[in-house]
C-alpha cells in the first residue's frame, strides 16, 4: 500500500480520536443498538473534547482548520471502531457547513456554538415517501405569509430524526410554476406543528435513529430561512459532491475492516487439515479484493486532495461514491462467505458488517444515479479523450 499523506498533527489527532472512541463510545454501542438510538451524551462528549465540528472558526468553538483529512480520519476510525451507527459526521460535516455556506451571520452566531459543543444535534430532511433521488418529486411545500412561512409536508428516512434539535428542511416554494424552486428552512425542536414519527427499524445500523418527520402548518420565522428563498435546489446540488465524498471515505474504511476481519479469520480457521488461507480459492479471492481496495483508496485520497483545493467535481465524487459503496457490500459479502456458517452469526463482526453495508449503494444517491451522472460526463459532447487531458 502506498504511503498516505497525513501530517504529524493529523497522525496525533488520529491516535487521540481512536482513544476517545475506545473509552467513550465503543463501551456503550451495544446498549445503543438495542435501544435503537445513540445517547445524546455522545455528541456532548465529542464536542467538549474538540472531536465533533472541527472546521468552524475559533469564535464558534472550532479550530478553524478546514482540511478535510481531519474528517477523513474521524470517519476511518469510526469504521474501524465499528461505531458507524453514531451519525456524528452527518452532524459535523454534512449538515453543519450549510450554515457557513448559505446562512447569515446572525444564523451562524445563533446556532453554531451549540452545534460545535454537541448541545444541539443536526439533521437534514430531503427524502420523502415518493421522492428520494428525484428531488423534483418533492411534495413538502412552504407558503410565504406576512412575517413568516407556513411549512406543510412530511419527510422520511431522516438520520438523527429523533435526536435532532435543528433540521434543515427542503420545501417547494413555487410548485405550480417551477418544480426546482425550493427553499431551505431551519426547523427547531419544539416548533408548533413539528412532529416526529416512529424510530424506524432497519436492516443494519441499528443504533442510528432514523425517523419520519411531519410538518403540520409549521410557522417558520423568516429569520430561519437558510440563504435566499427559491435557491434551495442549487444549494443542495452544491453540497452533493462533499456528501458523496463523505460517503466514499466511510464506505471504503468499512470495506477495509471487512477485509481485515476476513483475513484474520481465514488464517486461523482450518478445514481439511489446513488453514483456509492456504487454499488457492481463498488466496485468489482476497488478493483480488486487496487490489481493488488499494486502488480505490488511492483514488479517494486523491479526491480528498482535490476537495481541499476546491477542485472536486460532481462526476469524480460520483465515481468515488459508486466504487466505494459497491466495495463495502462486496467485501462484507465475501467475508461472510469465507467465514462460512460463522459469518451468519451476529456474534461475529462480519455479520454486522454485511447488514450495515447494504444501505451504502442506496443513500446519498443510488448506484444507478451515480452511473447516470458518470455516463453524462463520459459520453457527453464535452468529453475529453484521455491523451488530450491536461494532467
Amino acid at each position: 500500500m502506498l504511503e498516505r499523506d497525513f501530517t504529524s498533527e493529523q497522525i496525533m489527532f488520529r491516535e487521540a480520536y481512536r482513544k476517545f472512541l475506545a473509552t467513550e463510545i465503543v463501551p456503550h454501542m451495544e446498549d445503543w443498538r438495542s435501544e435503537g438510538i445513540v445517547d445524546r451524551e455522545a455528541f456532548r462528549k465529542a464536542g467538549e473534547q474538540g472531536f465533533l465540528m472541527i472546521w468552524p472558526d475559533e469564535k464558534y468553538g472550532g479550530s478553524g482548520d478546514d482540511d478535510f483529512r481531519f474528517e477523513q480520519i474521524i470517519m476511518e476510525e469510526g469504521a474501524y471502531a465499528r461505531v458507524g451507527d453514531w451519525a456524528a459526521t452527518l452532524h459535523s460535516r454534512l449538515v453543519g457547513p450549510y450554515f457557513t455556506r448559505f446562512g447569515s451571520q446572525e444564523q451562524c452566531d445563533r446556532f453554531l456554538p451549540d452545534c460545535v459543543l454537541g448541545k444541539k444535534i443536526l439533521a437534514v430532511a430531503m427524502t420523502e415517501p415518493d421522492a428520494g433521488s428525484d428531488l423534483a418529486g418533492m411534495r413538502t411545500v412552504a407558503v410565504e405569509e406576512q412575517d413568516h412561512w407556513r411549512l406543510t409536508g412530511s419527510k422520511t428516512y431522516i438520520t438523527n430524526g429523533i435526536n435532532s434539535d435543528l433540521v434543515i428542511v427542503a420545501a417547494k416554494t413555487d410548485p405550480e410554476n417551477n418544480p426546482h424552486a425550493m427553499t431551505l428552512f431551519i426547523i427547531e425542536r419544539g416548533m408548533e406543528g413539528f412532529e416526529r414519527g416512529r424510530n424506524l427499524v432497519k436492516m443494519g445500523l441499528k443504533g442510528q435513529d432514523t425517523a419520519e418527520l411531519f410538518f403540520n402548518d409549521v410557522r417558520v420565522p423568516k429569520a430561519n430561512v437558510l440563504g435566499q428563498s427559491g435557491k434551495g435546489f442549487i444549494y443542495l446540488m452544491e453540497g452533493l459532491a462533499e456528501e458523496r465524498l463523505i460517503g466514499a471515505v466511510s464506505y471504503l474504511a468499512a470495506a477495509q475492516l471487512s477485509w481485515d476481519l476476513t483475513a484474520d479469520y481465514v488464517r486461523s480457521r482450518k478445514a481439511f487439515g489446513k488453514a483456509l488461507s492456504e487454499f488457492q480459492n481463498t488466496q485468489f479471492k482476497l488478493s483480488e479484493l486487496r487490489m481493488q481496495l488499494d486502488i480505490a483508496q488511492c483514488y479517494i485520497d486523491q479526491c480528498v486532495t482535490a476537495f481541499n483545493a476546491d477542485k472536486l467535481t460532481a462526476t469524480d465524487a460520483a465515481k468515488a461514491k459508486l466504487i466505494s459503496s459497491e466495495l463495502q457490500v462486496s467485501s462484507a459479502d465475501l467475508g461472510v462467505q469465507l467465514h462460512g456458517g460463522a459469518g451468519y452469526m451476529d456474534e461475529y463482526p462480519i455479520s454486522r458488517q454485511f447488514t450495515d453495508a447494504r444501505i451504502a449503494p442506496i443513500y446519498a444517491g443510488s448506484s444507478e444515479v451515480m452511473k447516470i451522472i458518470i455516463s453524462r460526463d463520459c459520453l457527453g459532447d464535452h468529453y475529453v479523450p484521455f491523451n488530450t487531458r491536461n494532467f
